[in-house]
């Protein structure tokens, strides 16, 4: 059996899955590794080090053919700040910091054309919108997109964060529900997340459907598009829910974790009590036990 090894950009790695599928390999994630791909007569391993391994029996063909310069170069991505080639999913939240509101993950789902198209439409991540402009965006996103929203209000999040015990535990179960809602609707084979804990935390939560899939975790993942989307949905849903509550109990929810959210929080407290206050923010933010 031979053996090769290279160091190769992990930003290319995506791209190997994609054209490999062609070779009809069975794919896998082993230990310490981005995937690997396996056949009758060679498999890749693309190591978290960076490392890709090729071992076989018929290895010159392959290595030719898949790990020459000439082909690297075709490798990368086309549109500057996509992090994959489309078609893909992408996935973000809003609502973690917030102590009042409820917390929102959304998944879009885009190929080329819509991901052209939103982005001449201003699609960036929601961060740096207000929120008039991400009420408007979110509208011409549905229209121009597969998406799923998982809404969790705050009487359902505190349950969760009880079972879970862990913010990122809870982050990583509302991710992979909206990849596993999406896979329903789409033939998508590309997940992308913005990297909040260690991978294997989404991996882990991934149901069947959803460990067939690659799934990319990666900071700074709104500058996808797809992501972008996704956290222009997910802001606009927890806009129109903090709207909401204002009208229901008749007082401005602020956002954040700030002074003027202890402020107000102390307000609602000796207005309503403390467990009509559960039903209004998440209990195991520090702001909680200061009131």
């Amino acid at each position: 059996m031979g053996s090769y090894s290279i160091k190769l950009d992990p930003n290319l790695w995506v791209h190997y899955k994609e054209v490999l599928s062609n070779e009809d390999c069975e794919f896998k994630i082993p230990d310490y590794t981005f995937f690997q791909a396996k056949n009758k007569n060679w498999q890749f391993t693309f190591y978290k080090t960076g490392k890709v391994l090729v071992q076989g029996k018929d290895i010159d063909y392959i290595v030719k053919k898949y790990l020459d310069n000439n082909f690297e170069c075709e490798l990368k991505p086309q549109t500057e700040g996509d992090i994959a080639p489309f078609p893909h999913i992408g996935v973000d939240e809003s609502g973690k910091g917030d102590f009042f509101g409820p917390l929102i993950i959304a998944g879009c789902y885009l190929d080329e054309k819509q991901a052209n198209f939103l982005k001449e439409k201003g699609i960036k991540d929601s961060k740096k919108l207000d929120d008039k402009k991400i009420l408007t965006l979110a509208e011409i996103i549905k229209e121009n997109s597969i998406f799923d929203i998982v809404a969790i209000g705050n009487k359902k999040y505190n349950e969760l964060y009880s079972k879970f015990k862990n913010l990122n535990s809870l982050l990583a179960w509302g991710h992979s529900t909206v990849i596993e809602n999406l896979l329903n609707k789409t033939n998508a084979k590309i997940a992308i997340s913005d990297k909040f804990a260690d991978e294997r935390v989404i991996l882990n939560a991934l149901k069947q459907k959803g460990k067939t899939i690659q799934v990319i975790q990666q900071t700074k993942a709104e500058a996808d598009c797809a992501v972008a989307s996704a956290s222009i949905l997910a802001r606009c849903e927890f806009v129109k829910r903090i709207s909401k509550l204002n009208e229901e109990y008749e007082m401005t929810f602020p956002k954040g974790a700030g002074e003027n959210v202890l402020i107000q929080g102390k307000k609602f407290k000796e207005k309503f009590g403390i467990e009509e206050l559960k039903n209004v923010s998440k209990t195991h933010f520090k702001t909680y036990s200061s009131l």
